[in-house]
């Protein structure tokens, strides 16, 4: 099997750099007025069936809203920036290239194949500038040649490539940095959320632990019922069971109150 062979990318990796420049891309075009979407051509290397896209550039781009057959893409400003970003850093090589979609289109395959002039296994990865859901905002495709059952013609179609985003050390601490210069004072960076998400789930698990522990020890007899601590328990028992029932509906009070009365008797 050739490295040139499309089976070869396994896993598509969008560094964060990309990201940024397709949203700033894409933000910059729309204070013009712009509300297609963008292009532009991505940069990396192929490391062992892994795709790393580790740099991009936008790309002057336009399309007839009604006929989607015409479009235009500028190849000599997509050559010169190129040789530009060569000069930089040789190691990398054009990969593919992207739009903001944020689906397919069905000019896609015929932009594909005109990026394939720079390389045969060049992808197509949709970023989504405005994800309205959770979820990556990527979605990575090759261009393949689907063979009919009929003996008709062979025709062009998108396969799907998993894809994720990943970065080094160096661009972990440079987002770091640019998350911090957001001016929201009512939430705290990514990490700082993320953090302190984490400090407290390890602070309930360790106070459950606790819990468990010391009712195990009553159960078995090895310490003394304190009553204080059972009521506080009961308190906090039904507040989550009143917390569970304005969200479900569900009178989980009486229920247990009725479980508690029949274990009485």
């Amino acid at each position: 099997m050739s490295p040139t062979d499309p089976s070869k990318i396994n896993k598509v990796v969008v560094h964060p750099l990309v990201l940024l420049s397709v949203v700033d891309h894409f933000n910059r075009m729309g204070k013009v007025g712009n509300v297609k979407r963008v292009v532009g051509v991505l940069l990396g290397s192929n490391r062992q069936g892994i795709l790393d896209v580790s740099n991009s550039f936008a790309v002057p781009f336009d399309e007839d809203d009604k006929d989607k057959s015409v479009w235009f893409l500028d190849h000599d400003y997509l050559e010169n920036m190129y040789g530009m970003f060569k000069k930089v850093n040789a190691r990398e090589r054009i990969v593919g290239w992207y739009h903001t979609g944020p689906k397919l289109h069905p000019n896609d395959i015929a932009i594909s194949e005109m990026v394939k002039k720079y390389n045969s296994n060049a992808v197509l990865v949709v970023i989504d500038a405005k994800p309205k859901e959770l979820g990556l905002p990527t979605e990575a495709y090759i261009s393949v040649e689907e063979v009919h059952d009929d003996g008709s013609p062979t025709t062009k179609t998108f396969d799907h490539v998993p894809s994720e985003i990943g970065a080094e050390e160096a661009e972990e601490v440079g987002v770091e940095h640019l998350l911090r210069d957001i001016k929201d004072t009512t939430v705290g960076t990514l990490s700082q959320q993320i953090t302190a998400q984490l400090m407290g789930l390890k602070g309930l698990h360790s106070h459950m632990d606790d819990i468990g522990g010391y009712l195990k020890n009553v159960a078995e007899g090895k310490l003394p019922i304190n009553h204080q601590i059972i009521y506080q328990l009961q308190v906090w028992l039904n507040m989550l069971f009143l917390q569970y029932n304005v969200h479900t509906g569900c009178d989980y009070r009486f229920e247990r109150k009725n479980n508690v009365e029949h274990d009485e008797v």
